[in-house]
Formats: structure tokens, sequence, C-alpha cells
């Protein structure tokens, strides 16, 4: 029993250093850093603290009318507990599995519907389908409730727990039920093996470049670059960043992103608890930050895309054009924990270079447009329409012979 005991005490204190580093996923640009070695004991200064709870753990193990207990199953329902008294949906615990597949679907890899979920007051939410993914296709939107997979309950779940009774191997099929807009309905959705690229890009008739972002993943960088690269090397006369319904990702991949259209200066401010700040900035490099700029935005474009969007308006580098962003202006680091699971907390608040915290109000464009719903087979995206019309007022603007008057 004491042999169990220290072996169960060393992961809570594997849990209780999480916030000292670590891999730094979904917004921090820490390296994965090793600070201590496995403990062998709970440490004296919380061994006081902690005796409730080896009291209620020897308790069960003794009298608990149904044995063996499943000791991993306890361990992650107390990482879970005492995570879900800090009161925040992204502050979360991630078993073995759901590590794995978060891992996966960074790298551009998942098996799933594909689409991004939060939990608002006990509701899981999707903030967006991943583009041409099957949750796209079936119709779901940002901002549908997920009441029921396969007839689970989800109100009121571990968002992480939601999402694992959603995802699946390919070729299977879940059964939803929604709730959009007062109305509750199902949409049945076949998984399907999710590897899509997070960048593409083209040449408007109007030569103009559009870049499209769906997300921010780690060969997000990488992919721009290529892009840009092709896309500048046609001389257009002005540029389109596209980041609806983009849930966001690390923040390591906002600040490359942003740092190709912005000439020197500040990205974002990360402000921790402690009151300390770290600013990063971008290095005036970038292969698209002289031309005109537009960057569309919705509901669905969450965490590292207002990043990105909110550098670009508040350093006048180009304007806000769809309707209000999500609002998520949290930081989130990552840890692998020791029983192959993570955990997920938030570390710190992001601020846009003006110094908004666009936590739970969401940026708001400078032309606000909103998108018809589609009628049969037609369909006209009035919001690059619009970015398309502003673009081509301001060229025109600008190359307008001077008032002689």
């Amino acid at each position: 029993m004491k042999r169990q005991i220290l072996k169960f005490a060393a992961l809570l204190l594997l849990v209780l250093i999480v916030f000292s580093g670590g891999y730094v996923l979904g917004q921090s640009s820490i390296a994965p850093v090793q600070l201590v070695g496995a403990a062998i004991e709970t440490p004296e200064e919380a061994q006081q603290s902690f005796r409730p709870f080896w009291e209620t753990w020897e308790f069960i193990h003794e009298e608990y009318f149904e044995q063996p207990l499943d000791d991993e199953m306890l361990i992650e329902g107390a990482i879970e507990g005492m995570l879900a008294t800090l009161d925040d949906p992204n502050t979360v615990y991630l078993s073995p599995e759901n590590e794995q597949a978060a891992r996966q679907a960074m790298d551009g890899n998942l098996e799933g519907i594909g689409a991004e979920v939060t939990s608002e007051n006990g509701a899981i939410i999707i903030v967006a389908p991943f583009e041409g993914s099957p949750a796209a296709a079936a119709g779901l939107k940002q901002g549908d409730i997920l009441l029921q997979a396969d007839g689970v309950d989800l109100t009121g779940m571990d968002v992480a727990n939601a999402a694992a009774l959603i995802r699946g191997p390919a070729g299977t099929t879940v059964l939803l039920s929604i709730e959009r807009d007062g109305e509750v309905f199902e949409i049945e959705v076949k998984r399907d093996v999710i590897n899509i690229p997070s960048v593409r890009g083209e040449i408007l008739e109007e030569n103009i470049a559009y870049v499209r972002l769906s997300r921010f993943a780690n060969n997000t960088t990488d992919n721009l670059s290529d892009v840009l690269e092709e896309l500048m090397g046609q001389n257009p006369q002005g540029i389109i960043l596209d980041l609806r319904s983009n849930p966001g990702g690390t923040l390591t991949s906002a600040v490359s992103v942003a740092d190709q259209f912005l000439p020197e200066g500040p990205i974002l401010v990360e402000r921790f608890g402690n009151g300390t700040e770290t600013l990063f900035e971008a290095k005036d490099k970038g292969q698209a930050q002289d031309l005109p700029m537009v960057v569309l935005i919705d509901g669905g474009s969450a965490s590292a895309s207002e990043v990105v969007a909110g550098a670009i308006r508040d350093r006048e580098r180009g304007i806000l054009v769809g309707v209000t962003s999500f609002g998520k202006g949290t930081v989130q680091s990552w840890k692998r924990l020791s029983n192959g699971g993570g955990v997920r907390i938030t570390i710190a608040r992001w601020i846009t270079p003006n110094g908004d915290w666009v936590h739970g109000e969401g940026l708001e464009p400078e032309i606000s447009v909103s998108i018809p719903e589609q009628i049969n087979e037609e369909f006209t995206d009035t919001q690059l329409q619009a970015a398309v019309n502003y673009l081509l007022e301001e060229l025109i603007f600008e190359g307008a012979p001077p008032d002689e008057g």
C-alpha cells in the first residue's frame, strides 16, 4: 500500500509543477524543459494539504465494496477534479488517447469529424469546422451547440472528454444532436482522416493575392512562406488574408505568420499573473509587408487568428472585414505527463499592440459584412467581394493624380 501511495504522489506532484514549463501549444513559445526528475514522495510543505487525499485513497482501497479499483482511473479523476476547480474551460487534462490525438492534429493528421470545440457555461460549442472536413461537409457551423454524441449527453462534460466521444476511427459514423438558433436536430457525420493543408493561395482576377489559413499548425509557417514566395513572384497589387473559421493553434506559428505581413514592431504582449510581460515583435523581414492588405474574420476566427488580425489592425497595416471574431485572449501551456496523458493550462493573457484584451469580446471589423444563406447552388462570398472592392478603391485613390485645383 505504501508503495502505491508513493507512486501516485509522484504523479500528482508532476501535475502541481506543470505550470513551470513544458512544451507549449496553443499559444506559448517556450521550448520543452525538464525541470525535475521523478518525485519519490509528497514534499514536506504539501503533506498537510495532501493528507485528506491520501486518507480518502486508503479508505476506498480498504473499504469500497467492489474491488479491485482502477488506480489509473482514480488518478485521472483526481487530476480532472483539481483542474475543474479553476473554472477555466481551456485548462484541461488529456487522457493518453486524447493527448496523442491532439498532437497528431497539430502535425496535420487526425481521425474524426474535423471541428474545433470549446466549452461555454457547460455547453459544448463548435468554434469552427475545419475547411474541407466531414464536419463542414455535413453542414455543421460555428456556434452550433453539441447536445449529444451517439446518445451520450455532452452538456456539462469536460471538453476533452466530449471531443473524445465525437472523435473516432475513419469510416465510422457519429450521430450528433445539435442545437442551432433554438432548434434541435440530428446530423450523422462519417469520420475520416483529416489531413488538410493549413495554407493555400491564388491570384484573383483583379491581380490581388488571396491567402487562406485554415489553422495554425506546426507546419503553417513553412507552408505560408512557400505560398507567399509563389504569389509575390506574380507581382500582385494587394493581398487578402482569410482567417475565417480558423480556430487558432500555436503562438509561435501566430507570431511567425504575423511577421510575414508586418514591418518591425510589436505583435502582441503576453501578460502573466505575477505582472510580468513578454513582448513579441516582428523582425521586418516579411515577404508581404508592403502590399495594401485586408484580413477576413468571422465568429470562428479565434485565438492565434485574433493575434494576427489584432496586430495587423493595431499597426494600421490593413483593415478587418467580416463579422466579430470569437474572442479568446488567453495563452495555454501544454505538458506531457508520465502516464502518456497531458495537461493544458492557461498561463497568461495576450494583449494586442494597442493594449486591447479581446477575451469574450472579439475583434470588431472596420467593414462589417455578413454572409447570406446559400440558396440552391448559388453562393456569393460577400465578405471576399467587399475586401476586393476595398483594395481596388484604395489602389485607385493612391494612384490618382494630385489635385491641382
